[in-house]
């Protein structure tokens, strides 16, 4: 009896090494990655909000996030366009520098058309998609890593305003924070405020803003 007690604790030893647990989020920069996507000509927009591995799996899917992004404000693109060059991001996860799929912006209470004055009159707005899901082989906690920022009118050519990165953080997770809901599903948003992934100042940052360095996490549960 006492042979086969030690023959199941070390198989359970040894299945506790190649079973992978939920985190919320790995560091990209201690495998090779960056907490800057690629806007080009050597400089990137911070990844400054971290919806966290640890929320609910129904968030986490690009539906999912869609769905969850319309909870809070945003929606897809003024009738599905997008205008400019996909960013990329490599969050140290082994898939290395991938383009974005999908950028979300500020619906102004209208998830089917608000979008459209956004592209107009400015907002906020971020890029979600495969680039910011971190599923790698060597890093995988399916975490979203979100560009978020707010932006100038059309007429400005949609740069981002003075102060924008941080500004757009912000704002975002002001509407986020708490119960929101959409379409009969609940959300229930807790953030904390974490330093020490994105380096304050303007170095490397596109448009030469600087950020505060504060990149905030998000656990999103479906209630």
């Amino acid at each position: 009896m006492l042979v086969l007690e030690s023959i199941v604790l070390g198989l359970q030893a040894i299945s506790s090494l190649f079973t992978t647990r939920p985190v919320a989020f790995y560091d990209p920069t201690e495998n090779g990655g960056f907490m800057l996507d690629d806007a080009g000509s050597g400089v990137g927009e911070p990844l400054n909000v971290i919806i966290s591995g640890l929320s609910s799996s129904g968030v986490l899917t690009n539906d999912g996030i869609l769905h969850y992004a319309q909870a809070i404000g945003f929606s897809f693109e003024c009738l599905g366009f997008h205008l400019g060059a996909p960013q990329s991001a490599n969050l140290g996860d082994g898939n290395g520098w991938v383009n974005q799929t999908m950028e979300l912006r500020q619906d102004y209470a209208d998830y089917e058309l608000g979008t459209c004055l956004e592209s107009l009159v400015g907002g906020n707005h971020f890029r979600q998609a495969q680039v910011f899901r971190q599923n790698g082989t060597e890093a995988n906690s399916g975490a979203l890593f979100l560009a978020v920022s707010q932006e100038e009118d059309v007429f400005e050519g949609h740069t981002i305003i003075p102060d924008g990165y941080n500004t757009g953080r912000d704002l975002l997770v002001a509407a986020a924070i708490g119960l929101t809901s959409h379409e009969d599903v609940t959300y229930s948003t807790v953030a904390q405020n974490l330093t020490g992934l994105l380096a304050p100042g303007s170095v490397g940052v596109n448009h030469g803003i600087a950020t505060d360095g504060i990149t905030v996490l998000l656990t999103v549960t479906i209630v």
